[in-house]
């Protein structure tokens, strides 16, 4: 969906986001009937607080967020290492195109990203056969790995994804190897990768990972300057270089950059079995808290981004001291 129409499709989520800011006219409403209270993260006040991911510490909160109607997710404070709330943090499930973000930090971890790459024919009947989203590549054209991770990261292209991981594995058995096993040393212990893409082959619940471990692989990620630059921006363009490659214009499909004030990254991510899925992160007045949530209903195209926002809004607003 182009930038400019998700900008006014948005615009309903906008009181949210308005609740969340000092200053903002619009107050948060009461929450519905259909309202779902999510449990905060609660330690017995004679008991140590256990180790949750990325070595994060789960504390008790005096409050809890509202109408986060995701069937799994967490948030964290970055700078404290707390780990704020969460729902079914250990539960395995799909997570879409959330998926790309391991194959960005195996690409940045390979490096040479100025290293030119001739797209593949094949590339047209990967992504006709999985119904993948597209960031248009066209064959011949010859582009460099970093503009491929733009294509990657910002349209979502499993075409980029595909290109990318015969590249880089080469070809695709290995990649995936490779995804796997950092998965393995990053600690991700309840994830398995089968596509580099999150798109749902061989089965639709044969690619999955947990909140738990989601929130390490986005620390991994944000900690790569490469990484936060591209997930940072709303679009990119790559001008026409004649005999060289085509002219590309790649949207932000992660709709709180641009519209959430201080969102800094991640990926969303969508299919059929994950729902609407959003790995996030935010910045404000120093304070960096990081979040995901996974199974957002399909009743709207921006379920993701209301869970993800009501979690920042109540993040914020939390003590820090809490």
């Amino acid at each position: 969906m182009p930038y400019t129409a998700r900008l006014t499709a948005l615009a309903a989520v906008a009181g949210i986001v308005c609740a969340g800011l000092a200053g903002c006219a619009a107050p948060h409403g009461p929450a519905g009937a259909d309202a779902i209270h999510a449990d905060p993260v609660t330690s017995s006040p004679s008991a140590t607080p256990t180790p949750d991911p990325a070595g994060m510490q789960a504390i008790q909160t005096a409050s809890s967020p509202r109408r986060v109607k995701a069937a799994g997710g967490a948030l964290a404070d970055v700078g404290t290492k707390q780990l704020l709330w969460s729902r079914q943090l250990d539960t395995e499930r799909p997570m879409g195109s959330i998926t790309k973000v391991m194959t960005a930090l195996l690409v940045i971890d390979a490096g040479d990203l100025n290293r030119e790459i001739r797209i593949p024919r094949a590339v047209l009947a990967y992504v006709a056969k999985y119904q993948g989203e597209s960031a248009g590549l066209r064959p011949g054209d010859v582009l460099t790995a970093r503009q491929l991770l733009y294509a990657l990261l910002l349209q979502s292209g499993c075409d980029a994804a595909y290109v990318l991981a015969m590249t880089y594995g080469p070809g695709m058995p290995a990649f995936l190897a490779k995804m796997n096993a950092k998965a393995a040393q990053l600690g991700m212990t309840q994830t398995h990768f089968t596509s580099p893409d999150g798109l749902p082959y061989p089965t639709e619940h044969s690619t999955y990972s947990t909140p738990a471990d989601l929130l390490t692989l986005g620390l991994a990620a944000m900690k790569l300057p490469v990484f936060r630059s591209v997930v940072s921006q709303t679009f990119y363009h790559v001008a026409k270089w004649k005999g060289h490659h085509h002219a590309y214009w790649w949207d932000n499909t992660d709709s709180l950059i641009g519209t959430y004030p201080g969102a800094v990254g991640i990926k969303d991510g969508y299919t059929n079995a994950a729902k609407h899925c959003l790995l996030f992160e935010a910045v404000r007045h120093g304070k960096t808290l990081m979040g995901v949530v996974l199974g957002s209903p399909t009743t709207g195209p921006f379920t993701g981004v209301q869970a993800a926002t009501r979690l920042l809004n109540w993040g914020f607003a939390l003590n820090s001291s809490a």
